[in-house]
């Protein structure tokens, strides 16, 4: 049965609003770090997409944590275009870990969440592979995933206006293998109406062995 505990984690700029989710009766082989999308713009660890990715983490077998960033919800701190968020992100990759110790990480982020997120696991060697949802590549710079070996999920809505499908094509063209791209047809940024195959192909992702 899975267990939902709901806490206030060490931050850079004061206590991160935080949900853990996992099963206390199986062995986890992996954990999962989700990052939610734009504070500025509604953005929380409650947004669907960010649940759904918990809820595949959880589907594979692996503890979820997903967490506020700075000035969300009851999390400290304000907004800090990115840069106190990969804090952010280094502070609850920490908890999350420490709290499984010896067990490889990937890291998922929504949106701007992937932004953020997914540089932080490019450099950590806790991190072992990384998921994209909705990436935001037609106002954000993710040139840091070209060379990064580990492996790699970008998930994305045919109808994605913050990243068409032509700009992903080319980005996801540019980066070093393992990687994989699931186009989800019809999709808009939010994947409204889409958010079970979202799902799906986040848990078929994660249900392979973290280190390929």
């Amino acid at each position: 049965m899975t267990k939902i505990a709901r806490l206030s984690i060490p931050g850079p700029a004061g206590p991160l609003e935080a949900l853990l989710e996992w099963n206390p009766d199986r062995s986890p082989r992996g954990v999962a770090l989700i990052c939610h999308p734009h504070p500025l713009y509604g953005g929380t660890m409650h947004s669907k997409v960010v649940f759904r990715a918990a809820k595949a983490a959880l589907q594979a077998g692996l503890p979820a944590l997903r967490f506020n960033f700075r000035g969300v919800g009851r999390s400290a701190g304000t907004f800090d275009r990115g840069v106190g968020e990969r804090s952010d992100v280094r502070a609850a990759l920490d908890y999350l870990t420490s709290s499984f110790p010896d067990r490889p990480a990937v890291i998922m982020g929504f949106s701007f969440g992937s932004w953020v997120g997914l540089e932080v696991g490019a450099r950590d060697p806790r991190v072992e592979s990384l998921v994209g949802l909705g990436i935001p590549i037609a106002s954000s710079d993710m040139s840091y995933l070209e060379a990064v070996t580990k492996p790699k999920l970008i998930v994305q809505g045919t109808r994605d206006v913050y990243g068409p499908r032509d700009q992903v094509e080319r980005f996801f063209a540019s980066l070093a293998e393992p990687k994989r791209l699931h186009w989800v047809e019809g999709a808009d940024h939010f994947f409204t109406a889409k958010l079970d195959e979202l799902q799906a192909a986040v848990a078929e992702f994660l249900g392979e062995p973290i280190r390929t």
